[in-house]
């Protein structure tokens, strides 16, 4: 049994080597969530076509939708197809279920190109479902496993970053002591099976929450509006919040040798080392209403003065410099592209909460842009 000090030195060795389950190492790559929260939306048809048209060659899915599915079938999208949360009980007590879940929602579809399952996403660690998360990673894997897919299919979950302690700077981020219990063992198992932890990316809500700390220059991505944290140059706040998550996970699995795996010698030889973060969802706003943590209006930022935060201008400037940024590495993933998904193709009407939620589209109901975004 290795020593303490062999496990930490072989840990920092292989940081980062995991990471490149989900990179493209020619350019960054951007897809856009489809999400279906609405009662006016286009059909799964025209939908597919503008993902064509549009040159986007990635789709996340919230839950398995068999139209969808359908439609999917030799259009070589590359697919994240995520688990209703209400299957997660069933899917973390019964094998079976997860069994039967990949044989429905999988391999029915045989011509359709899935990349990851998404087993959860932003599941609060306070909540009943979350000690069903990890257990549900792990059948559903098995399933995969089972199958033959491991090669092309990676099982995760989608996590918030405000499961963050500190998040500055970048390189001291930590994970709140409350959620280690739930986090811990997620990040283990996915370091193990060489999976990245997906991490829904929000400059918006930080900067939302913090106006008279971050410049909204910095939160929008643009060029040259960078800082220096704890020493080190970032050139955006998107690079920021990634690396605070990859520092709190390296924090993780350098503390104790993992005592526990659900995998064979064999697979935990495959996986040692930091499994990195992929950003599974970002995006900005084109219209508000709703309030800040402090209970402030947050249509207008004027501790700042930056004037209207929800505007098309606005999430057409981010959504375009996230096309930029994508294609060069963090300051702690130096040279090696992103992968991340835009929220969302459409305004989702019926979707609850603050009015931003409906509002993060790029595609109006019709079917139209609401402004000009080259997906490269």
């Amino acid at each position: 049994m290795a020593t303490t000090g062999n496990h930490f030195t072989l840990t920092l060795f292989l940081l980062g080597l995991l990471i490149v389950t989900s990179l493209d190492f020619t350019a960054g790559q951007v897809g856009v969530c489809f999400g279906r929260l609405g009662n006016n939306l286009p059909s799964v048809q025209r939908t597919l076509a503008l993902y064509k048209k549009n040159n986007i060659r990635r789709m996340r899915l919230y839950d398995p939708h068999p139209p969808t599915l359908r439609a999917l079938a030799n259009t070589g999208i590359r697919l994240m197809l995520g688990v209703r949360d209400d299957q997660l009980r069933d899917l973390a007590n019964c094998p079976d279920a997860a069994t039967n879940w990949v044989r429905t929602n999988i391999l029915q579809y045989p011509n359709v190109t899935f990349r990851y399952i998404t087993v959860g996403n932003e599941i609060d660690p306070d909540s009943a479902l979350a000690p069903f998360v990890l257990p549900a990673i792990q059948n559903i894997y098995r399933a995969i496993r089972t199958a033959g897919r491991t090669s092309q299919i990676k099982v995760s979950t989608s996590i918030r970053t405000d499961l963050l302690e500190r998040s500055y700077p970048p390189q001291s981020g930590v994970f709140k002591c409350s959620v280690n219990w739930y986090i811990r063992p997620i990040i283990e198992f996915l370091r193990d099976t060489q999976t990245t932890l997906l991490v829904n990316v929000y400059p918006y809500f930080a900067y939302l929450n913090d106006p008279k700390t971050i410049n909204l220059s910095y939160a929008l991505l643009q060029p040259n509006s960078g800082v220096i944290a704890g020493g080190v140059y970032y050139d955006n706040l998107y690079y920021a919040i990634l690396d605070a998550v990859d520092a709190a996970m390296e924090r993780i699995l350098t503390a104790v040798p993992t005592l526990f795996s659900v995998l064979s010698e064999e697979e935990k030889r495959g996986g040692s080392g930091n499994p990195g973060g992929t950003g599974s969802e970002t995006g900005w706003p084109t219209k508000g209403g709703g309030k800040r943590k402090n209970a402030e209006d947050v249509e207008y930022t004027t501790a700042a003065g930056d004037g209207p935060i929800h505007t098309v201008e606005n999430a057409r400037i981010y959504n375009n410099n996230l096309m930029r940024i994508v294609k060069s590495g963090t300051p702690r993933r130096p040279g090696r592209p992103l992968e991340t998904y835009v929220f969302a193709m459409y305004d989702e009407n019926l979707k609850p909460g603050p009015a931003y939620e409906r509002h993060f589209g790029i595609f109006l109901p019709n079917g139209q842009p609401k402004y000009q975004l080259r997906f490269r």
